[in-house]
């Protein structure tokens, strides 16, 4: 289809999409709120007990399996009418009516995304150059078809945690703090959740009651009926509440089921009629490329209690809503609010991944003065562990998932750019001074006064990872950002990634260890480096990852040799979403990489001791795939074994250029690192590794592990009188086959007695470090 057709095709579905809001909207005012709503929420219970309706059967005819979807899309329409129309004099049912809104309701998201291809088809270049085309189809389609992309358990955490700061205000307010707001959001979520199934089991229990009511009279349940009832007021009203909640939309009734105040659902709810501008005259009138009601005010107020018609909009929606409306009841907080925002979003990975982070150094508000510009200039958060940096600039993230990328595509990208860009340059500028010298002085703003704080050098950091922390997440733009032309890895290596707290609040439960987050931040990196490769949010990147390990290279070796110009993973956070689908999702352990056990002794061990380097050696051994972890666990359990009889053992295993050196000690015996040391490099030289990562472990005679440690290898590169020793070694080691095939178990040799070190004496590890503070203190 040429341009032309394409705009004709887009006119006549514009055209077709505002007739059928139209025809919505008129089917919605006419009937009853309460009824509508409890029949669209029934349909999901109705399925479950009673099979095949009217709607499921056209659901079927039409090929239409997402009824959830479905269902969602419609429950934002009757919000938008209620929101939109002022009540009727004189409603009715009409379960026909009903079936047609459901058709309408399809036909609608059907053309709107139909509608969405034809208007981003003709998008061959702008803000993300070559890919604004494929880009502005996803954030029109997922504009109207995305829903609840959201862990709707965790919203009293998100709540809680972004609200705090402001405890003293809500209190004076509302008359509630963070926590009672957060519990009464996650009753809203619970309610949506579970609602129908919490008033079944009700309707059972009460029923029961009853029963053994009329049992214990005698008569028939119908003939003592109205008895129970006056002797069972609470149980009667509570079968009563049960009923509403399934038939009725009760379920989405706040007032009842939240403590929160009717002041602050007020500040959420639209009134009947309040809402202007959804159906006002003009392009897109009615159609969902608008911006919906429930974006802006999540609930309704139908008489004098107030309805979470939409579940989904609930998080981001009422977020706004709420801090909105606390700042023009106090606008005289502004100022303070301002700063405590900006504290709460700066301190917020450190803070919410602090058990990621163990012993991390972390400066917050960190100045300098930039080389370039000679201006003293400020980033938010640096978080150093081990040999990783993280850096963190937080940004507020609002304004975007607001405006209508249809409207204008341009304004909406245009408002995500600023948020990643703005981010972006200042951890650019924060590099660019890293790679100014050799060491560099970090200060703090102490009483108007530059104070040094502290020296970096970049050097003793193997990964660097600048970040962009938004409160609220604005996927899919967050992961799509890469493909901007002024994206580009920072001093040529080091990609930048975007996050938001949502995300926080999920990886942290899913990569419980330092090592396990560390890994997965070095992979996701890759992937934020490799342009024109497509996931839709982060936790398609975490689900990939579990998934896959390492599905960086997967995806370079599909855009291989130009293969394929684009590559999308979709649905790749299916293990994520169904980890947070059950009642007892808090019990069971969440979905992890498989290690064997012998393995996660060894990474343990490695995360107890935290030496310098540990991070690095752990993450050598999570590279390794399924393959390569059962080699490492053969060896190391089978070598492990044998230390009640010899003092040591050692192995090597060859990669691709690399090699791992692991040697075992027996606890409580001496340590000779002049042998481990030689050992290591002639084990490098026999297996002609350009790199060895070594990997220390003492083992007691039970068979655990007291500690573990990354040491350098050093290779020599040409042999002298010294270390001639070593390769005649190495010559022994490659004469034997001890390394030719790494997943067979390596014959080893005994370490010779040496002189024992000083505890000052500088460590034979290569650290630099002194006995007593590197290997000499493993094990106290």
């Amino acid at each position: 289809m040429d341009e032309k057709k394409r705009k004709e095709a887009a006119a006549s579905l514009l055209k077709d999409m505002e007739d059928i809001a139209a025809r919505m909207r008129a089917l919605i005012v006419a009937m009853p709120a309460h009824d509508l709503l409890g029949y669209i929420y029934a349909q999901h219970m109705m399925k479950a007990m009673a099979g095949q309706n009217a709607i499921e059967e056209h659901c079927e005819a039409s090929g239409l399996d997402d009824q959830i979807n479905e269902n969602q899309f419609l429950l934002e329409y009757v919000h938008a009418v209620l929101a939109s129309d002022t009540a009727p004099v004189e409603v009715t049912f009409d379960e026909a009516k009903c079936v047609e809104l459901f058709e309408l309701s399809h036909k609608l998201r059907e053309k709107a995304m139909f509608f969405a291809m034809a208007t981003s088809a003709d998008s061959k270049d702008g803000a993300f150059g070559p890919d604004t085309a494929d880009i502005e189809f996803h954030a029109k389609s997922i504009w109207v078809m995305l829903r609840g992309n959201r862990y709707q358990v965790l919203e009293g955490e998100f709540y809680c945690y972004v609200l705090a700061p402001h405890n003293d205000v809500l209190k004076e307010v509302y008359g509630v703090g963070a926590a009672e707001i957060a519990e009464g959001f996650q009753a809203i979520a619970n309610a949506t959740r579970s609602g129908h199934a919490t008033a079944i089991a009700e309707m059972e229990k009460q029923f029961e009651e009853a029963q053994a009511f009329a049992t214990a009279q005698g008569k028939p349940l119908e003939d003592v009926m109205e008895a129970w009832v006056a002797a069972n007021e609470e149980q009667a009203n509570a079968a009563g509440q049960a009923i509403d909640d399934m038939l009725r939309g009760g379920i989405a009734n706040v007032s009842r089921h939240t403590k929160l105040p009717p002041t602050l659902l007020a500040d959420l709810a639209y009134r009947r009629g309040e809402e202007i501008e959804f159906f006002a005259a003009g392009d897109f009138a009615g159609t969902p490329y608008r911006t919906l009601p429930a974006r802006k005010k999540p609930l309704i107020q139908l008489g004098s209690e107030y309805y979470s018609v939409d579940p989904c909009f609930i998080r981001d929606a009422g977020y706004r809503a709420l801090l909105y409306n606390l700042l023009q009841r106090r606008p005289d907080y502004r100022k303070t609010f301002e700063c405590r925002q900006k504290r709460m979003s700066e301190a917020a990975f450190a803070d919410i991944l602090a058990p990621q982070l163990p012993g991390a150094t972390i400066f917050q508000e960190v100045y300098y003065k930039d080389p370039t510009s000679k201006q003293w200039v400020e980033n938010d958060t640096l978080a150093l562990v081990d040999d990783v940096l993280f850096l963190i600039e937080a940004k507020a993230g609002a304004a975007a998932t607001i405006a209508s990328p249809a409207l204008d595509f341009g304004r909406h990208a245009q408002s995500v750019q600023d948020l990643v860009l703005k981010a972006y340059k200042q951890c650019e500028r924060f590099f660019n001074y890293l790679n100014s010298a050799d060491e560099v002085p970090l200060y703090h703003l102490v009483g108007g006064k530059h104070i040094e704080c502290g020296s970096i050098r970049r050097t003793d950091y193997r990964v660097m990872v600048p970040i962009g922390l938004t409160v609220e997440s604005f996927s899919p733009f967050s992961t799509f950002c890469k493909d901007l032309p002024q994206v580009e890895p920072l001093l040529g290596k080091h990609a930048f990634i975007s996050l938001s707290i949502d995300d926080l609040f999920v990886l942290k439960r899913f990569l419980p260890t330092p090592g396990a987050f560390a890994h997965y931040m070095e992979v996701r990196q890759a992937v934020a480096g490799i342009r024109r490769a497509h996931l839709f949010d982060e936790f398609d990147h975490l689900g990939a990852y579990l998934k896959k390990n390492r599905f960086d290279q997967d995806i370079a070796e599909q855009l291989k040799g130009g293969k394929n110009d684009l590559v999308i993973w979709n649905g790749m956070s299916d293990i994520i979403d169904r980890s947070f689908e059950d009642e007892d999702w808090e019990s069971r352990p969440f979905p992890a990489q498989p290690f064997p056990v012998e393995v996660l002794k060894l990474l343990e061990a490695l995360d107890a001791t935290r030496a310098r380097g540990w991070l690095l050696a752990d993450s050598y051994i999570r590279d390794r795939e399924e393959e390569g972890r059962n080699d490492l666990a053969n060896m190391l359990s089978e070598l492990r074994q044998t230390l009640n009889q010899y003092p040591s053992r050692y192995f090597v295993q060859s990669g691709e250029g690399d090699a791992l050196f692991v040697w075992l000690q027996r606890h409580d015996t001496q340590i000779d690192w002049a042998k481990i040391n030689d050992k290591a490099g002639a084990a490098a030289l026999a297996v002609g590794a350009s790199k060895t990562f070594g990997i220390f472990a003492e083992v007691g005679a039970d068979g655990a592990y007291h500690g573990a440690r990354f040491f350098a290898v050093q290779i020599p590169t040409a042999q002298t009188e010294k270390n001639a020793h070593v390769y005649e070694d190495a010559a022994r080691i490659a004469q034997r086959g001890r390394v030719s095939k790494p997943n067979k178990p390596k014959r080893v040799f005994h370490p010779a007695k040496t002189k024992k070190l000083g505890r000052n004496d500088p460590c034979p590890c290569g650290s630099g470090l002194k006995y007593k503070r590197c290997h000499g203190s493993l094990g106290t």
